[in-house]
């Protein structure tokens, strides 16, 4: 139970991601990615009691973390600003299905059934419906067909899922340690900021939101997944993160007052309804 509680609070604070990212839309993504993850490594001094001993990890890992903390969330704000929000969110969050997909790739011992299959094919209708359905915001905003921004919606997606996988196969190590990954990461972002954006002037309220995202979905959420995962059933873990894109999407609609078209609905559900077929036991 206590894992499982881990696991939703990281849910919802994952949900805030989209909102928050598109709210700091202006903030170049290099520069947002690297102060929000200096911000979120902050967590882990407390968490280890300020023994630095605990943020140490073999290069490998080290390696894994800044790949998968890095790599995703700058894919990911290029997307959100480079393809409709909504729509992109919802192909990002296509990697609860790709970790039950790929799992075979990564782990030992599990192999690929047609059950997962059908269940890949009825997510990726459902990602397909997404970026073609349209303006959520009804039929007098007309969205593009095709954005490029969809591409790296669908390589954040695989890239949280091969991290979540590869995690499983390196030595064990403290959740503390998410603090060095988080801190290598952030360092990388603005050091590419500083080579390939250009500089900007952030007012007050960016600040505050900068330490909003570090402290909640870009921080504190990935000592909790961590912990969730230590403690828990990947598996029942897993079943509840389906519920992310849904509460992530809902959010975004929010913060930006439109109300869910047809086909977003019916894309949440392929999607959600996909993963969950896909980890059914029979």
């Amino acid at each position: 139970m206590t894992a499982n509680l881990l696991a939703l609070g990281a849910i919802a604070l994952w949900a805030s991601l989209a909102a928050l990212g598109v709210s700091l839309a202006h903030v170049p993504p290099f520069l947002l990615t690297g102060l929000a993850l200096l911000v979120g490594s902050v967590i882990a001094l407390p968490l280890s009691r300020f023994d630095f001993r605990q943020w140490r990890v073999p290069a490998p890992t080290l390696a894994l973390g800044v790949y998968g903390l890095f790599g995703y969330h700058f894919l990911l704000f290029i997307a959100l600003r480079h393809a409709p929000p909504v729509q992109a969110n919802l192909v990002n969050y296509l990697w609860p299905l790709g970790i039950v997909v790929m799992a075979p790739l990564f782990l030992p011992g599990m192999t690929l059934t047609r059950r997962h299959l059908l269940a890949a094919a009825v997510g990726f209708a459902g990602a397909t419906l997404a970026i073609l359905g349209g303006s959520p915001g009804g039929a007098g905003d007309a969205a593009p067909i095709w954005a490029w921004g969809y591409v790296p919606a669908a390589a954040s997606a695989f890239i949280w899922a091969s991290y979540s996988l590869l995690t499983q196969r390196v030595r064990a190590f403290p959740t503390a340690a998410i603090g060095s990954f988080a801190l290598v990461s952030g360092l990388l972002a603005l050091l590419c900021h500083a080579w390939l954006e250009a500089a900007v002037t952030l007012s007050a309220s960016d600040w505050a939101l900068i330490a909003l995202l570090g402290l909640g979905p870009l921080g504190g959420a990935f000592f909790l997944w961590d912990a969730a995962l230590k403690r828990g059933d990947p598996r029942q873990i897993g079943v509840l993160s389906f519920v992310t894109p849904l509460l992530s999407t809902l959010t975004l609609l929010w913060v930006r007052g439109e109300t869910p078209s047809a086909s977003v609905a019916l894309a949440a559900v392929l999607i959600i309804g996909a993963a969950v077929v896909a980890t059914r036991s029979r």
